[in-house]
């Protein structure tokens, strides 16, 4: 039997009452989630294990099976993978966001929705004037910028301590910016490490920054971008129109090179697998996890992704490869856009232009195809971050014997076959199906 999951980043909701007093998914009543509700077997998961936080780096893993406490290191790191930076050992890589800040306060975490062909004209303009060399080594710098994908962008330190504590931005909507900037969280490493400015030593893995010297250098970068990216041609165009401009980065969920086994080495069932994502923070576990990454063509992370294509490459894998995982990031920038209107059709879209072609194409292939569906954290329109708490999930595959679950939401699935399950046990269950 073949396996695919398919993925709403953040679908899961809260009950809204201008909904009549339902979650997002009752109101929108999905029709072949439904569909695949009532036909399948179903559950909810926690996706978050205790003392992590609710993020998508997070969930994701947690669901593909790892165990966090053994391979956790923040965005970062998955995210160089995705982009094809490869880390050495004394490589600190965190994600970076460029975000939009007014009257002294976090407005949007996506820089008002900046594209990536302009972003990459801010990271080349940043790291012009911020990268900091080594000893004025030749291609030897302390810090580079890295462009990602739309505002989701990897900033490297040398060096740099991953005992930090970072506020992501997409959870402090509207809040001042200054009283959660960067804060250590460990005591100082020996003293022999280089101070941020100066950049006298190399660092090693063990002679790297204290926590408060990659704190001071981190918090540094921010209000130094804040100089000077309103003075970049891209924002003072911005400015001229009265929209919002990207001009602040945000540094946050950073570490070192993660040690991940991949998919194929821990269940035997896989012998190949796809991932399919517009987002960097997902190919990045997708690449540690041993899948190969699929390029899907207008993928954008947002409500206008081609849903159509995903739904293609997802067939077209599924001929070739055991495993394929399918995200879509569109549902949880609808949350944290606390846009009630644009989440109920990015979740529709997401049931009609991906889930129906996946399924019905499924249904009629000689080998067995098993579909999971379900999101990875709820990210509440009205609440606009993520939450830790569980999500419901769908189990289906030809000749499986339903349950009594009719719809799929966060309420019906609470009576599911499978009640709760927690962490690793959705990965062994889902690939043990039979």
């Amino acid at each position: 039997m073949k396996h695919i999951i398919i993925l709403g980043d953040g679908m899961a909701d809260h009950k809204v009452a201008r909904l009549g007093n339902k979650t997002l998914l009752q109101y929108a009543k999905p029709e072949y989630m439904n569909l695949l509700a009532r036909t399948g077997r179903c559950g909810r998961l926690v996706t978050v294990p205790e003392g992590f936080p609710p993020g998508s780096e997070v969930a994701n893993t947690a669901i593909l099976g790892y165990d966090l406490n053994k391979v956790y290191e923040g965005r970062g790191p998955l995210e160089a993978a995705s982009i094809g930076y490869e880390m050495d050992d004394d490589d600190f890589a965190i994600r970076c966001n460029i975000i939009t800040i007014e009257d002294g306060r976090i407005v949007t975490h996506n820089g008002g929705n900046l594209e990536t062909e302009n972003a990459a004209k801010l990271i080349e303009y940043l790291n012009e004037r911020l990268a900091k060399p080594i000893n004025d080594r030749e291609g030897c710098e302390r810090v580079k910028f890295i462009t990602g994908i739309q505002y989701r962008h990897l900033l490297v330190i040398k060096g740099g301590s991953k005992h930090i504590d970072c506020a992501p931005p997409h959870d402090h909507p509207g809040e001042p910016w200054h009283p959660i900037l960067v804060r250590p969280i460990a005591p100082a490493a020996p003293a022999s490490a280089a101070c941020p400015v100066c950049c006298d030593i190399i660092a090693t893995p063990q002679n790297r920054l204290t926590s408060q010297q990659t704190a001071d250098l981190l918090n540094e970068l921010i209000t130094k971008s804040q100089e000077l990216l309103p003075l970049h041609p891209y924002n003072q165009e911005k400015a001229r129109r009265g929209e919002r401009q990207a001009n602040s980065i945000w540094p946050w969920s950073g570490g070192y090179r993660p040690s991940m086994t991949t998919l194929m080495q821990q269940y035997p069932q896989i012998k190949s697998g796809a991932v399919i994502s517009a987002v960097d923070l997902i190919r990045g576990i997708g690449h540690y996890a041993g899948l190969r990454i699929v390029e899907v063509e207008g993928a954008t992370g947002l409500a206008n992704t081609n849903y159509e294509g995903k739904a293609k490459a997802a067939i077209d894998a599924l001929k070739t490869d055991d495993f394929v995982f399918v995200h879509v990031e569109a549902t949880d920038e609808a949350g944290h856009d606390g846009d009630v209107d644009l989440k109920l059709k990015a979740i529709d879209y997401l049931d009609k232009r991906l889930i129906k072609p996946v399924y019905e194409t499924v249904k009629q292939m000689d080998t067995p195809v098993a579909i999971a569906v379900l999101p990875d954290h709820p990210t509440p329109v009205e609440m606009r971050i993520h939450v830790n708490e569980p999500v419901p999930f769908i189990f289906w595959h030809p000749g499986i014997t339903p349950d009594d679950v009719q719809q799929y939401d966060e309420e019906s699935c609470v009576s599911g076959s499978y009640g709760m399950l927690r962490l690793n046990e959705f990965m062994q269950a889902f690939i043990n199906l039979e």
